[in-house]
């Protein structure tokens, strides 16, 4: 066993204190900290929402909030009106083609080749996708 150091004056020397910390939570990497806020008005019946559904995901309200807006997927944007108009004459058109291919497969006579016709209502289909934003040509 060793015995304390004894200071000139005949007294123990007392060791230095531990090093201690600021304390409280280790700080965030410098590309995670959110640091700007954004500001969402909601009624009260909203308000109450969006709490009983945070509380049963188990998370606080800005938490699922974020969780929802990043990661779902947004419903499409609104059709443009020309682009209406289009879809609903090109429905019209893929009406008129479709009785003549249906005309054609009972066997009754038709002036156009069914191939023409099949090919026909399929570029119409995907015209009508291409206006909405659905698809269309590559």
């Amino acid at each position: 066993m060793q015995e304390p150091e004894n200071s000139a004056d005949g007294q123990a020397a007392a060791a230095p204190p531990p090093k201690r910390g600021r304390g409280g939570r280790p700080k965030n990497a410098p590309g995670t900290v959110r640091a700007v806020t954004i500001g969402v008005r909601v009624t009260p019946a909203e308000l109450e929402a969006l709490t009983v559904k945070a509380e049963q995901m188990g998370m606080t309200q800005a938490h699922w909030l974020r969780e929802a807006a990043l990661s779902r997927r947004l419903p499409s944007p609104p059709v443009p009106a020309i682009n209406r108009e289009h879809y609903a004459e090109l429905a019209r058109l893929s009406a008129n083609l479709n009785q003549l291919a249906r005309l054609a497969n009972s066997g009754q006579p038709v002036a156009v080749a069914d191939a023409l016709l099949q090919r026909l209502a399929g570029e119409v289909g995907r015209l009508r996708l291409a206006l909405i934003g659905a698809g269309g040509r590559e």
